[in-house]
């Protein structure tokens, strides 16, 4: 496995995931339409670069926002030679059929790689890999993975990785909703926020989320590790792939309401647990 790694896309993920790799003993060279980004990077002891160079590297992965700036990535690379693409970023599963198609032909093995986990556990080793690809794919990458990472999972081909992906944002979010609610709850009946997380975490309802998400909602720390518009964008798609299979998602529904009422405060570029405050702006029924 090659020692010198291209990133497109230095957010919090590309960020992340170059600190990581850098950690491992990589070189990395990135690239990111902003500058500030890059000069992120070059301050992490990362190479900031045109995108020319990042793609005259073997391996080279994608940290962009969503499945059209995938597209677009895929559009504007040069001739491979048989490198491989992997793209972290959570995108629409019944797309990427086509991108890896789209990618193979200009050279390039696509691989769909999205993370269960924050930007800060990508960074700290802690998140999970998705892998959507041929078999033998995610052996070639399996060194790597396991250096970086504390674990990876292969789902099947192209677009499962994703689907899987979905799933599992469902379950999370939904658990941060539920996390923000009932922390709200406790402070209107008089309990003191901090304390009763603690308390939480000891009963049966503790759950990953109270230990990632909790001291945040209680502090009121917005600081992003995965922004609201990250979770925006990725419950349009769960609701997406939900209608196309005629599957109900009753609280996805709710959740995605949530979400635009944090849009439309002006919250989307805060950290996810900032749900909360959607929570502590409803109104009593009734």
């Amino acid at each position: 496995m090659t020692d010198r790694i291209g990133i497109f896309g230095l957010g919090l993920i590309g960020i992340a995931l170059a600190r990581r790799l850098m950690r491992a003993g990589r070189q990395v060279i990135g690239h990111d339409p902003d500058p500030e980004r890059g000069a992120l990077l070059a301050g992490l002891g990362g190479v900031s670069a045109e995108p020319d160079a990042v793609w005259r590297q073997e391996l080279v992965f994608s940290c962009v926002f969503d499945t059209d700036q995938l597209a677009g990535l895929i559009d504007a690379a040069p001739a491979g030679s048989g490198g491989r693409l992997v793209s972290l970023s959570t995108c629409d599963p019944a797309r990427m059929p086509d991108l890896g198609r789209a990618a193979a032909a200009r050279g390039w093995r696509l691989i769909e790689a999205p993370i269960s986990g924050t930007s800060l556990q990508l960074a700290d080793g802690e998140a999970v890999f998705l892998l959507g690809c041929e078999r033998a794919e995610a052996e070639a990458l399996a060194p790597l993975l396991q250096a970086i990472t504390r674990g990876w999972h292969h789902v099947g081909p192209l677009g499962a990785g994703n689907r899987a992906k979905l799933a599992v944002n469902l379950v999370l979010g939904l658990n941060r909703a539920a996390l923000a609610e009932g922390l709200v709850f406790a402070e209107r009946l008089g309990l003191d926020p901090a304390a009763f997380l603690t308390l939480l975490q000891d009963t049966a309802a503790a759950s990953a989320v109270m230990a990632t998400k909790g001291p945040k909602m209680v502090a009121r720390d917005f600081e992003p590790q995965g922004r609201i518009a990250q979770s925006a964008k990725d419950f349009g798609l769960i609701l997406q792939a939900a209608a196309a299979v005629g599957q109900g998602l009753p609280l996805a529904r709710t959740y995605a309401g949530l979400m635009r009422d944090c849009v439309e405060h002006g919250e989307i570029g805060l950290d996810n647990s900032a749900v909360i405050r959607a929570v502590l702006r409803a109104q009593a029924e009734g």
